[in-house]
């Protein structure tokens, strides 16, 4: 098994960084299937049913993905300093070569918003290799955008 980084999303964003913590790894279950349902159709809580260490939750994806679920467990939170880490270590998204992937989320203070970074450790089955070209990094960009997009249109949502 290989585990190999790459740093998948950095961007900046005109939300403030706690707003979008809470958005984004706070209350995705309700949020995301909200703004993008065209990517992800629900997110369910597996074991526990808050966003503490050690809870799971499972994205169902829309129909028309070439995938259905995946599940992640959270690992690390730090709602003070805006940082989340999590696995996904479960579903058809990971495909044969995967046994799981880390994320690490954080949101900082930026001017008037924040910058948004990922980093993704994609942990390898066998002697399997990802490179940066096989890394999808458009997601997380399109689910920031659509977020920020939410929260800029509705101000007094997670103030």
């Amino acid at each position: 098994m290989g585990v190999h980084t790459f740093t998948i999303l950095e961007e900046a964003s005109p939300i403030a960084p706690a707003r979008l913590f809470k958005a984004m790894c706070l209350d995705n279950h309700n949020l995301i299937p909200k703004v993008v349902p065209h990517l992800v159709k629900s997110i369910d809580f597996v074991e526990g049913d808050s966003t503490v260490v050690g809870c799971v939750k499972q994205f169902n994806l829309a129909e028309g993905s070439p995938y259905t679920y995946v599940k992640g467990k959270l690992n690390e939170i730090d709602v003070d300093n805006h940082y989340v880490k999590y696995t996904n270590f479960e579903g058809d998204l990971l495909g044969d070569l995967l046994e799981c992937v880390v994320y690490e989320n954080k949101f900082e203070a930026s001017g008037s918003g924040s910058q948004c970074k990922v980093v993704a450790h994609y942990h390898t089955k066998g002697d399997t290799v990802v490179t940066e070209e096989q890394v999808n990094t458009g997601f997380q960009g399109m689910l920031l955008k659509a977020v920020g997009d939410y929260l800029s249109n509705n101000p007094d949502v997670y103030a």
